[in-house]
C-alpha cells in the first residue's frame, strides 16, 4: 500500500473527529429540549418573554454588544454574586453555544 496514502488516511482519521467536534450541533430533539429549557428555566428568571426580570433581557437588541464566548460563559459557568447558576453540569458546550445562538436571532 502507498505510504502516502497511508499517512493522508490517518491524518484524515485523525483530523475529521476533532472537526466534528469543533462545531457539532444538537441533535434536533436536543435543540427542542434547549429551547423548552430556555423559555420555562430561563424565563423564570429573565422573563417568561426574555424582556427581563430577576435576571436581565436576553433579548437580541440587549445581547448585540456581547461576545458570543462570553455569554456562552456565563451560561456554563454562571455569575459570581448573582442569583445565575451556572449550567456546565447539565449542558455541553454546544449546547450553550447553540443556545446563544437562537438568543441572537430571537428565540421564537
Amino acid at each position: 500500500m502507498n505510504s502516502s496514502f497511508v499517512r493522508h488516511g490517518l491524518l484524515l482519521a485523525l483530523i475529521l473527529p476533532i472537526a466534528a467536534l469543533a462545531s457539532a450541533e444538537p441533535s434536533r430533539q436536543r435543540q427542542q429540549e434547549l429551547t423548552h429549557m430556555l423559555k420555562h428555566d430561563c424565563g423564570s428568571c429573565h422573563g417568561m418573554t426574555l424582556k427581563g426580570g430577576l435576571g436581565p433581557s436576553l433579548l437580541p437588541g440587549e445581547l448585540a454588544a456581547k461576545p458570543a464566548e462570553t455569554l456562552a460563559a456565563t451560561i456554563l459557568y454562571g455569575r459570581a454574586g448573582t442569583p445565575m447558576p451556572p449550567w456546565h453540569g447539565i449542558l455541553s458546550e454546544d449546547d450553550a453555544n447553540w443556545l446563544v445562538e437562537q438568543l441572537q436571532k430571537g428565540v421564537q
